[in-house]
């Protein structure tokens, strides 16, 4: 076996390729039944609708709850916050809700927290950073203690999809005491785990809600302590697995996991998430009047440059396929069939770079928040047929804003849908003409706006198709793959992985 890339994770590989023992991954959280998990990134504020970062929607499962759950393994949705519901009208939901359920400050789960909740999610003040997971709603409404009823906007297929994942609920009387800052800092929810510490930049400590409602179809949690560690460094977090730090990581890269694979005591496995990587385009011109990027044949140019299938099988690993249409291919809705496709061509990505007017190429900037690799095998594609990219590499936040600021030419982004299985949850942030739509076409947006409303399950993926098609026609946003995850954790750590991107530590326990 190779020996590893990097300096410090070098003498634990030698060792494990010599046979030698390693410290035993969770000598000591195990015994203080505390599951230690790392990664690279932090939500810039722990309150579910105000971050749309994938260490925020994990964090979010494990200390609130939802009114409906989707069972990974049958796709059916149960009971969860609510007991029963059904629709009055086309757009009117009614829901029952569970009688037995305490927020971890110990007050009553009743029908003013829903109604809070939702009512307050959709006001402006609210600043709720992903609105496509809101804004399909009208306002909620209190019919007696445990009966709500939710107003959609108009009829929405993908409404119980969007009440199992991204819409939890507040307790009503802290979160006007204490306000979002005050949230932000102690947040409380009524899941399965609750939060005891907030450290800026180093994480989030949370242990086994004890009251917590022994109906709940999460089941009861098995581990008493979760601790979420923020480490930016790759290599450091492997170190620290190997040494026993944390028990579980993800995000390795494909060469790494497979080192990974030869040390004692740890488990590695590799399976595909709903998350997509696309580059996005400032279409709509906002970076300048005269970006190339408002140029139809630069932005096709720069389709056929990257190599995407390479990009897989160097890059992204087992598990990655290549996507074409603008949603994650498994999604109710999304289709790639009849779309436009852009195979690696890098001729043609010259030629149409001439015919745009730019024979020599251009400078241009591409921004990035993660796999800094997978950013520079794209500048490396670009350079190859003229165009010159300097990589900005930023914090996720701040490339956001950036992005919603109109300073963002080019961006390397990636999106996991908030594990909500339905393309509305793509194609409603990228192109609805909001704060994150790079593109701003009113067409677009029509035709999306009805599919997400039909009704009709053949209609609805046709409307889908003509949006997709049109988006990959005119190259707003190149897909690129869909992003594997290679988990590596601790052997004594028992953990299934699902497809939708959301470690269930919940459902964890230790051998």
């Amino acid at each position: 076996m190779a020996p590893f890339a990097y300096g410090k994770s070098m003498m634990f590989a030698a060792a494990a390729v010599a046979g030698l023992a390693l410290p035993s991954a969770a000598f000591a959280d195990k015994a203080s039944d505390t599951l230690v998990y790392a990664s690279d990134s932090e939500p810039e504020n722990i309150s579910p609708y105000h971050n749309n970062l994938r260490e925020g929607v994990i964090i979010a499962h494990l200390v609130w709850d939802t009114l409906i759950y989707r069972n990974p393994k049958t796709g059916e949705y149960e009971p969860e916050l609510a007991t029963s519901w059904k629709w009055i009208d086309p757009v009117t939901l009614e829901l029952k809700l569970r009688k037995s359920v305490t927020f971890q400050d110990g007050s009553p789960f009743t029908a003013d927290d829903v109604v809070f909740t939702f009512n307050y999610v959709l006001t402006p003040e609210a600043k709720v950073v992903t609105k496509q997971n809101v804004e399909w709603m009208a306002g909620a409404d209190k019919i007696d203690d445990y009966t709500v009823r939710v107003r959609l906007k108009g009829p929405f297929p993908a409404a119980l999809e969007y009440l199992s994942g991204p819409t939890p609920i507040y307790p009503a009387a802290y979160f006007k005491k204490v306000g979002l800052d005050g949230f932000s800092k102690a947040p409380i929810g009524t899941g399965p785990y609750r939060v005891t510490a907030v450290e800026n930049g180093k994480g989030v400590t949370m242990e086994k809600y004890k009251d917590y409602f022994k109906d709940s179809p999460l089941g009861q949690p098995a581990i008493g302590k979760i601790r979420f560690r923020v480490i930016p460094d790759g290599e450091t977090r492997m170190a620290e697995l190997m040494t026993g730090g944390v028990d579980w990581i993800w995000r390795v890269p494909k060469d790494q996991a497979e080192q990974l694979k030869a040390v004692p005591n740890i488990t590695v496995l590799s399976a595909e998430t709903m998350r997509v990587g696309f580059l996005q385009f400032d279409a709509a011109g906002r970076t300048a009047a005269d970006t190339p990027m408002k140029n139809e044949k630069v932005r096709q140019a720069v389709a056929y440059a990257i190599d995407r299938q390479a990009m897989v099988k160097n890059l992204a690993g087992e598990g990655a396929r290549v996507m074409h249409s603008a949603c994650f291919i498994d999604q109710t809705g999304c289709t790639d069939d009849g779309v436009p496709r852009y195979e690696y061509n890098p001729e043609k990505a010259k030629k149409l770079l001439a015919e745009a007017g730019y024979p020599d190429g251009f400078e241009t900037d591409l921004y990035a928040y993660r796999e800094r690799d997978y950013a520079e095998a794209v500048i490396g594609y670009l350079r190859a047929v003229g165009i010159r990219a300097n990589l900005r590499f930023l914090k996720y936040a701040a490339m956001r804003e950036a992005a919603r600021a109109g300073k963002v030419p080019l961006e390397y982004q990636t999106w996991g849908s908030f594990s909500v299985n339905d393309a509305s949850a793509f194609t409603g942030v990228w192109f609805k003409e909001n704060e994150d739509d790079m593109s701003r076409d009113p067409k677009v947006k029509a035709l999306l706006e009805k599919a997400d409303t039909t009704t009709d399950t053949a209609a609805r993926k046709d409307l889908y198709k003509e949006a997709l098609s049109m988006i990959a026609q005119k190259a707003y946003l190149l897909p690129l793959f869909s992003y594997p995850s290679n988990y590596a954790f601790t052997s004594d750590l028992a953990f299934t992985a699902q497809p939708d991107e959301l470690p269930r530590f919940y459902a964890a326990h230790w051998k």
